[in-house]
């Protein structure tokens, strides 16, 4: 890997792009950064974006029957 290379799986996606992996609204994604039921990254902007390999996790976590 290159210094400085991210890594595929911990690639920052948007909530938009979080929202269709859980096929939600990306409102509720960022309700979820906020009560911190998902962790967000914010950029120098304020924009949140969120690591893949957690939203991953997550997902497969969701996923899992009861």
């Amino acid at each position: 890997m290159i210094p400085g290379e991210v890594p595929a799986d911990d690639r920052l996606l948007t909530p938009s792009e979080v929202a269709e992996m859980f096929r939600v609204n990306p409102k509720t994604v960022t309700r979820w950064a906020r009560t911190g039921r998902l962790r967000a990254l914010k950029t120098i902007g304020g924009h949140r974006r969120y690591r893949l390999s957690e939203v991953q996790k997550a997902v497969d976590a969701a996923n899992e029957p009861d």
